[in-house]
C-alpha cells in the first residue's frame, strides 16, 4: 500500500496529528514553500473543550467534528492522509504509517494528550475519561443508563448511589462538567423522570489540591467555587482519591462516597511516541525553545506532548489549546526562516 503523495521541489513536512497544533501548522503554512502531509487516525478534528456537552446531552457528536479536508481545500500543498503510524525512523527520516512509508525532512510531533490514571488500575478500568468523542458518548448513554436504574431501584442508599456523580479533578474541565450535570438536574431531568426524588442525587467535584482552577486566578477559583456550590454542586479540595471499584470512592483520610458514576478530569499525560522516550519527562517530549526535540535534528513537538522548560514555566506550558496553537505559530516563524521565505507561494490567500 502507497500513500500516493506527489513529488514536490519543497522540503516535506509531516504532521502528526490534526488536533488544535497540527491543524493550525499546516493552515499557516499553505501557500508556503513547503510540502505538507498531515496524518490523522479520523478524518476530522474534534473540538475538545465542548466534550462535556456531548457527556450531558447538551449536544450531538456531530456539532463538536469538522471535517480536516475541508480546511484544506484551496491548498495544494497540503496533502491530508488518514493512517495509523507505526513507528518513526529518525536515521533515515520516514514516518511508517498503515498506508506505507513517509519521508520526511522534518517531523512535527503534535499527538495531544491522554488521561492520566496515575497507574492505578482500578480506576482505569471502573471511570470515565473525557478525551474523545467516544469517552463522552459512554457518558451520556451510562448516565442516562443509571437514571433508568434508579427509576426502578427499590433500595433508597443503591438509587442515591445510582443518582449521585463524582467528578474528580477541578480543572477547566471538571468544573465546566460538574456545572452542567448541576444543570441537568435541576432543569432537564426532573422532565424526563418525574417520578424520581432527585434531592437524593448529589453532584461532586474533587480536587486534590486547595482549589479548583488552581492555573487561574485564586479570585477566579474563589468565584467558580461560590459559582458552583450555588449550583448545589459539592466541592471538595484537598480531597485525594485512592481507589474506586464501581461503586465506591475511596478517599485518603475521610469517609468514602457511595456513587455509581465516577469521571476521572484528574490530569492528563502526553500520548507517547515510543521512539522518543529518552526524552520523555512526565509523559511529554522534551523540547529546546525553538520547539526541537532535544537530541533530535529536524524533528519538533509542539502542544501537550511538549515540555518547554524555561523560567516562568519550569515544569513546562499549560496543556490546553491556546499553547498548542501559540507553539505552532512559533514554529511556522522558524520553519519559514529556514526557507528564507519572501512573498506569497503558490498566489493562494490564507
Amino acid at each position: 500500500m502507497a500513500a500516493r503523495i506527489p513529488e514536490s521541489d519543497f522540503p516535506r513536512i509531516i504532521i502528526i496529528v490534526a488536533g488544535f497544533g497540527g491543524i493550525k501548522l499546516a493552515r499557516n503554512l499553505i501557500g508556503k514553500p513547503y510540502q505538507v502531509v498531515l496524518i490523522d487516525r479520523h478524518n476530522f478534528h474534534q473540538f475538545q473543550p465542548l466534550f462535556y456537552q456531548v457527556a450531558n446531552a447538551g449536544l450531538a457528536p456531530s456539532a463538536i467534528s469538522f471535517p480536516i479536508r475541508k480546511l484544506f481545500h484551496k491548498a495544494p500543498n497540503v496533502h491530508v492522509r488518514v493512517a495509523e503510524v507505526d513507528h518513526i525512523n529518525h536515521e533515515r527520516k520516514y514516518v511508517a504509517t498503515s498506508i506505507g512509508d513517509l519521508n520526511y525532512d522534518h517531523l512535527v510531533i503534535a499527538t495531544g494528550a491522554g488521561t492520566n490514571f496515575f497507574g492505578n488500575q482500578n480506576i482505569l478500568i471502573n471511570s470515565y475519561g473525557m478525551k474523545t468523542t467516544e469517552e463522552s458518548l459512554q457518558i451520556r448513554n451510562h448516565l442516562l443508563e443509571c437514571m433508568e436504574n434508579a427509576l426502578i431501584e427499590e433500595d433508597e442508599e443503591k438509587r442515591a448511589a445510582l443518582l449521585t456523580v463524582t467528578v474528580v479533578g477541578g480543572g477547566p474541565t471538571g468544573v465546566e462538567l460538574a456545572g452542567a450535570l448541576s444543570e441537568m438536574k435541576r432543569y432537564i431531568l426532573p422532565k424526563d423522570y418525574p417520578e424520581i426524588d432527585f434531592s437524593l442525587m448529589k453532584i461532586y467535584l474533587i480536587e486534590a489540591s486547595d482549589r479548583i482552577l488552581s492555573a487561574m486566578s485564586e479570585k477566579s477559583s474563589e468565584a467558580s467555587t461560590k459559582f458552583l456550590e450555588n449550583l448545589g454542586v459539592k466541592v471538595k479540595t484537598n480531597t485525594l482519591v485512592e481507589d474506586y471499584d464501581g461503586s465506591t470512592l475511596t478517599i485518603k483520610g475521610q469517609d468514602s462516597i457511595q456513587s455509581n458514576t465516577m469521571i476521572w478530569a484528574a490530569g492528563v499525560i502526553g500520548n507517547a511516541v515510543d521512539e522518543l522516550s529518552d526524552v520523555y519527562q512526565n509523559g511529554r517530549v522534551i523540547v529546546k525553545d525553538n520547539c526541537e526535540v532535544i537530541g533530535y535534528e529536524s524533528i519538533y513537538a509542539i502542544g501537550d506532548v511538549a515540555l518547554m522548560i524555561t523560567e516562568d514555566f519550569p515544569k513546562g506550558h499549560p496543556q490546553v489549546a491556546q499553547v498548542a496553537m501559540q507553539q505552532a505559530e512559533f514554529l511556522t516563524k522558524k520553519l519559514l526562516r529556514k526557507q528564507e521565505f519572501k512573498g506569497s507561494f503558490l498566489n493562494i490567500k490564507t
